[in-house]
């Protein structure tokens, strides 16, 4: 079915992200650097202009880095001893992540020294946000959180298998993202028991043990949760 091929495509294209994140220490740590930027960027409220502006190099930095990673790859195939060209091509690869990470940090100095400036200068305040805008850096945290814990553990896909899950943590977040929304008890009941089923079908057809399940569950509700509290 065309579902179900998209989906193990999604696999295998996030499994990259995985297997990148496992293998190459610098992609681990822009992914950390990514996680940090963000949440700073929404505790110093930055614009919405702005926040666009610092994800898309955050964006760049990391395909960046993939790309220099998969030609790191290639190379090492093409040429498994030593040659100056393999040499240049790898150096070619790392200079382009250089140049994105060296703009990518002159464009978050621009954007956010600004912010740290009147923080110094008026003291520390937590921005505030709208509760659509707290779910939308909820779900991205909670999905980065799941690649960075997937990649130390280094076992299972993003989609299947692993510690911890990641349909367990996503759902449990959309679940604490739509109570604190709606501010109605049925509709988070029943958001609950919905996200209950996809944990525990997770569980059902042997994806996942019931640690990794409950893992995921309170990573994603957890993070989520705090970041509702620090936010709104």
């Amino acid at each position: 079915m065309p579902l179900r091929k998209w989906v193990e495509s999604a696999n295998f294209a996030i499994e990259g992200i995985l297997h990148g994140a496992r293998t190459q220490r610098h992609l681990r740590y822009h992914f950390i650097s990514a996680a940090i930027v963000l949440f700073t960027s929404y505790l110093l409220g930055v614009s919405k202009f702005e926040f666009i502006i610092v994800s898309l190099a955050v964006i760049l930095v990391l395909s960046a880095e993939m790309l220099n990673s998969a030609v790191e790859v290639v190379v090492d195939l093409l040429s498994p001893e030593y040659s100056e060209k393999a040499r240049i091509a790898k150096d070619i690869a790392a200079g382009a992540v250089l140049i994105t990470a060296f703009g990518a940090a002159v464009l978050g100095y621009i954007i956010l020294f600004p912010y740290i400036q009147m923080l110094f200068n008026k003291g520390f305040s937590v921005a505030r946000h709208s509760k659509e805008e707290i779910s939308l850096i909820a779900f991205i945290l909670v999905l980065i959180a799941v690649v960075i814990t997937k990649s130390h553990f280094g076992k299972g896909h993003p989609l299947r298998g692993g510690m911890p899950s990641g349909h367990a943590a996503l759902a449990f977040s959309v679940w604490v993202s739509v109570t604190y929304i709606t501010e109605n008890f049925v509709i988070s009941i029943l958001c609950f028991v919905l996200a209950a089923v996809i944990a525990q079908s997770r569980i059902a057809i042997k994806i996942h043990s019931a640690w990794e399940v409950i893992a995921g569950a309170l990573l994603g509700s957890f993070l989520t949760f705090l970041l509702f509290r620090i936010f709104s």
